[in-house]
């Protein structure tokens, strides 16, 4: 029988900003535009909300919803979350009911709907799609979150540009945009369809979030649109140097909880995992260095959508039963992400699962593996290392040592307890 190695949990420190008073941040932000001046009583006017699991999501659209009724307009939520909730209206109120979301607890209708409008052709040769009903409003507010993109790198990733082309742009505008990432960059992208979107399709301005490793609130902040670009390579940066990382960067076995949309759009963050560029290694000088993932299960939230269990190596058998396999094939297809929908080799228990695993990490015994265990890419304040990392731990600045190492509390079936449960 293979020996697994001994584990102990430790715990990180991560600077940590964090806005005490999130709806009154809204409010002052907003008032910083000159909303009043464009916005007149009974104006229409989108907010987007897209998939992503982002903290304090209802609080944060409720303060924006109320700022526009305070100026005597007619708000409206559009989901933003170009193909996901399975390329459906339905799905998409689902994704956002999954969060709370809904007409009565967010104070105003939710207008959802795959259909689009083609504002224009690009330079490049593509048509730029948006969503009719935001399209068909008077004004449009995005609201997003700004991080690292799990694929795309440059000074723009993830963020009100993104929302503006992907969200916005619907199952249509994602397929679009995302088979054009074969030809042209991210930024090229940008530089041709945002300028006509913010020229075109009367956006009022952005609402910018900000998130500390604790998945916590960081920084709210109101943008102009002409200022768009130029916030958001700002912001960009301080969500990079606020992201959490795992403690260590060199990683034999990486064993993952959970896997979901709401926690990352590839499922697991390739920022935290280092796969950010190939789904099944890190490239010259991509950190941390991850040989093999092992996934336990899919997250509720993501409602079956298994994308990014193509970048694991081994998981649960049970994953293939549960996952939505047209909503994973939709959402990889439309992402022209593939591989991110392919199955790894699949184990009825934890224990199989690691062992087999093991066998394939090198020349290390398995007692030895360099093995992390957590509960998803998002939460990472804790961590379970293997005994091999004990003496650089006790050397760590940032990490404090919360047990000693035991061994892996395996059950009578050969499963282990959920992360968040264990002692």
């Amino acid at each position: 029988m293979t020996e697994f190695p001994k584990i102990f949990r430790i715990r990180q420190s991560f600077p940590a900003p964090r806005l005490e008073d999130v709806a009154g941040e809204v409010h002052r932000q907003l008032s910083r535009l000159p909303l009043h001046e464009r916005v007149q009583p009974g104006q229409t006017v989108a907010i987007t909300a897209g998939s992503r699991g982002i903290a304090n999501y209802l609080q944060i659209l409720q303060a924006v919803v109320q700022h526009f009724h305070q100026l005597g307009a007619a708000p409206f939520v559009t989901p933003a979350m170009g193909s996901h909730g399975g390329g459906t209206a339905e799905g998409q109120l689902a994704v956002l009911a999954s969060y709370g979301i809904t007409p009565e607890t967010v104070g105003c209708p939710i207008r959802s709907s795959m259909e689009t409008v083609i504002v224009c052709q690009t330079p490049l040769g593509f048509p730029v799609y948006f969503d009719r009903h935001a399209f068909q409003a008077d004004h449009v507010l995005v609201v997003n979150r700004i991080k690292p993109h799990t694929r795309f790198v440059g000074p723009i990733e993830s963020g009100l540009m993104k929302m503006l082309l992907i969200g916005l742009g619907k199952a249509e505008g994602a397929r679009v945009y995302h088979a054009a990432i074969e030809d042209y960059s991210f930024a090229e992208i940008i530089q041709a369809v945002a300028n006509e979107v913010l020229r075109r399709c009367r956006i009022l301005g952005g609402l910018a979030i900000v998130e500390n490793a604790y998945d916590q609130t960081a920084l709210i902040e109101a943008v102009r649109p002409e200022e768009f670009a130029e916030r958001e390579q700002h912001l960009l940066a301080l969500a990079r140097q606020w992201m959490a990382r795992l403690p260590f960067e060199e990683v034999d076995l990486l064993l993952v909880d959970e896997i979901g949309k709401e926690i990352s759009g590839t499922g697991m963050d390739t920022n935290v995992i280092g796969r950010k560029f190939d789904d099944h290694k890190a490239v010259e000088g991509e950190r941390p260095r991850v040989k093999r993932i092992a996934v336990r299960r899919l997250s509720r939230a993501t409602h079956g959508n298994a994308v990014g269990l193509g970048m694991a190596e081994f998981c649960r058998s049970h994953i293939l039963e549960e996952m939505d396999v047209a909503a994973t094939r939709l959402n990889a297809l439309t992402a022209n992400h593939i591989t991110a929908a392919m199955l790894p080799l699949d184990y009825p228990t934890d224990e199989q699962m690691l062992r087999a695993a093991l066998q394939t990490i090198g020349l290390r015994p398995p007692q030895e593996a360099r093995l992390l265990w957590i509960e998803n890419t998002l939460q990472l304040t804790e961590v379970e290392c293997g005994a091999a990392y004990w003496t650089e731990a006790q050397n760590h600045p940032h990490l404090e040592i919360l047990t000693p190492p035991r061994p892996l509390p395996w059950d009578a079936q050969g499963n282990l307890p959920d992360f968040r449960c264990l002692a």
